[in-house]
C-alpha cells in the first residue's frame, strides 16, 4: 500500500490526464495517479521516471487517497456528464473534512454548480476549473480558469501556477469565482474559439473561391497577418494547415479533408447560455450553426445538384495587395465584435450569478497556453483596465478600430453575398454592430404585434409605465 508522500492525486490517465501528471510531476509535486485501465497506469509510470518526477502508481482509489498528505487534492480529469458524478460519489466516502475534489474536464458549468450544492454540508471542496490547451497546453503550461471556493483555490494555486502556461513571465491562471465560474468562461472560450474559427475559415472560402488562390499562396498571407493585428495561434496554425503535403499522395492534405466539422458540444453550450442570459452571441450561434451544416454531406450534394442551374454576381474580389489587405481589416474588425459578444455574455453571467468576473484578468489568462491566445488580448485587457464597460464596442480604442474596419467588412460580406459565397458568422458580426449602434431598431414594430395578439404590454416614448392598447379586431 502506498503511503501517504504525494501532494495531488490525478484520476483519468487518458491524454490529457496523463500530459496534466508529468506536467505537475515535472514541477516538483509528489503525484498519484489512478486509472481504472491497467496499462494506462503502467505506461504513464515509464514516462514520469523518464523526467525524473515524483510519482506514485496506485491500483484503486482507495490507495490513492491513502497516498496524498492532508488536505488531499484530487483532481479528475474523466469525460464530463454521469462518469464525473460517478467518480464524486466513489471518492466522497474516503476523503475526509477539507479535502478538495476538482473537476478539470470540459463539463457544463450547471453541473458543476448543482455538484457544489449537492455536497454542501460534506466538508469537502468541489472546484470546477477550465484547462485550455490541448494535449500540449496539459503537458507544457495551459491558460487555467478556476472556480469553486475561495480557500480551495488558495492550497491549489502553487501547483496551477506552476502548471500553467506564461505570457512574459506571468502565469495564465486565475480564480474566478465561486461553484461554475470556472467552467462558465471555459465554455465561452470554446465559443469564441468557433467564432474565430469560422470567421478564418470563411475568409479561406473568399480566397479560394473568389479569388482563385491556391493554398501556398493562402499560406504566406495568413503566415504575414500572423505578424500584425491579427497574430494569433489560429492564424499560425492556418498557414501551417495550408501547407503542409500529404506525405502518400504529395497533394495539399487540405484539400484531402472532408469538408465536415465535428464539435464536442461547448460551442454550443455557449450559444445556450446566451440565449438564456439574453445576451446576443450571434457571431458564436452562426458558427456554431455552420458546423452543424457542415456535418449534413449528403444532403449539401443533393442541394448542390437541384440549385445548380442558379447563377451568382461574378466575384469582386481584387487580388492585389489592397484586395488582400481589406479582407485582413474585415477579420480583424469582425474578430472584435465576436470577442465583444463572448465577453458581453460573460459580463451579464457575471452579474446574474454574482461571480464578479475579473474581465481583464481573463483576458489576460487567455494570452498564452490556450487556443485563442492573441496579441489582440492585450488590446481587450487594456480597454477594461481603463475603465468599466457595458460592450468593448464602446470601448474609445475599439471605437476607433472597427469605425476604421467595418468598411472593409462591410464590402467584403457584400460581395461574398452577391458571389453566392456562404459568410454566415462574418454576416452576423456586422448585422450585431449594425443593430447595436442602431438608437432606434424596430423592436417597437414586434412589442406591437406581441400587444396585439398576446396582450404582452409595450411601453412608451412620451410617457412611464406600462401600456396595453385595444387594438382593432382581426
Amino acid at each position: 500500500m502506498a503511503q501517504a508522500a504525494t501532494k495531488i492525486g490525478v484520476v483519468g490517465l487518458g491524454t490529457m490526464g496523463a500530459n496534466l501528471v508529468l506536467n505537475i510531476a515535472s514541477h516538483g509535486f509528489g503525484t498519484t495517479g489512478f486509472d481504472p485501465v491497467p496499462d494506462k497506469v503502467a505506461d504513464l509510470a515509464k514516462a514520469v521516471g523518464g523526467i525524473g518526477g515524483s510519482y506514485v502508481s496506485v491500483g484503486s482509489l482507495s490507495e490513492m487517497v491513502q497516498a496524498i498528505e492532508a488536505p488531499r487534492i484530487v483532481l479528475m480529469m474523466v469525460p464530463a456528464g454521469p462518469i464525473v458524478d460517478q467518480q464524486i460519489e466513489a471518492l466522497t466516502p474516503l476523503l475526509s473534512k477539507g479535502d478538495i475534489i476538482v473537476d478539470a474536464g470540459n463539463t457544463d458549468f450547471n453541473d458543476t454548480i448543482r455538484r457544489t450544492k449537492a455536497l454542501e454540508g460534506s466538508g469537502l471542496l468541489y472546484c470546477g476549473i477550465g484547462v485550455s490547451g490541448g494535449e500540449l497546453g496539459a503537458r507544457y503550461g495551459a491558460s487555467i480558469m478556476a472556480g469553486g471556493p475561495p480557500e480551495a483555490y488558495a492550497i491549489l494555486e502553487p501547483i496551477l501556477s506552476a502548471i500553467a502556461a506564461r505570457h512574459e513571465g506571468e502565469p495564465c491562471v486565475a480564480y474566478l469565482g465561486t461553484d461554475g465560474a470556472g467552467n462558465f468562461v471555459k465554455t465561452i472560450h470554446n465559443g469564441i474559439e468557433y467564432a474565430d474559427m469560422q470567421m478564418i475559415a470563411e475568409i479561406y472560402g473568399i480566397m479560394r473561391d473568389g479569388l482563385n488562390l491556391d493554398n501556398a499562396a493562402m499560406s504566406k498571407i495568413f503566415s504575414r497577418w500572423n505578424e500584425g493585428g491579427l497574430q494569433s495561434y489560429l492564424i499560425e496554425i492556418t498557414g501551417v494547415v495550408l501547407a503542409e503535403k500529404d506525405p502518400e499522395t504529395g497533394k495539399d492534405l487540405v484539400d484531402l479533408i472532408v469538408d465536415s466539422a465535428g464539435q464536442k458540444g461547448t460551442g454550443r453550450w455557449a450559444v445556450i447560455e446566451a440565449q438564456k442570459l439574453g445576451a446576443g452571441a450571434t457571431t458564436l450561434e452562426a458558427a456554431v450553426s455552420a458546423r452543424s451544416i457542415s456535418s449534413r454531406l449528403q444532403e449539401r450534394a443533393q442541394a448542390a445538384e437541384v440549385y445548380a442551374g442558379l447563377t451568382a454576381t461574378q466575384p469582386e474580389f481584387a487580388g492585389d495587395d489592397a484586395g488582400i489587405a481589406e479582407l485582413e481589416a474585415a477579420l480583424e474588425t469582425a474578430k472584435i465584435i465576436a470577442y465583444a459578444q463572448g465577453f458581453a455574455v460573460m459580463q451579464t453571467a457575471s452579474k446574474d450569478y454574482g461571480w464578479e468576473l475579473p474581465l481583464g484578468t481573463i483576458a489576460r489568462i487567455w494570452r498564452a497556453g490556450c487556443i485563442i491566445r492573441s496579441r489582440f488580448l492585450d488590446d481587450i485587457a487594456a480597454g477594461y483596465d481603463k475603465g468599466s464597460v457595458a460592450n468593448l464596442l464602446l470601448a474609445p480604442d475599439f471605437v476607433e478600430r472597427v469605425s476604421k474596419g467595418e468598411g472593409a467588412l462591410r464590402r467584403t460580406v457584400s460581395r461574398a453575398t452577391l458571389a453566392g459565397l456562404p459568410v454566415p458568422a462574418l454576416s452576423a458580426a456586422l448585422a450585431y454592430f449594425d443593430d447595436y449602434r442602431r438608437a432606434r431598431g424596430t423592436a417597437n414594430l414586434t412589442q406591437g404585434q406581441r400587444d396585439l395578439f398576446g396582450a404582452h404590454t409595450f411601453q412608451r416614448t412620451d410617457r412611464e409605465g406600462t401600456f396595453h392598447h385595444k387594438w382593432p379586431a382581426v
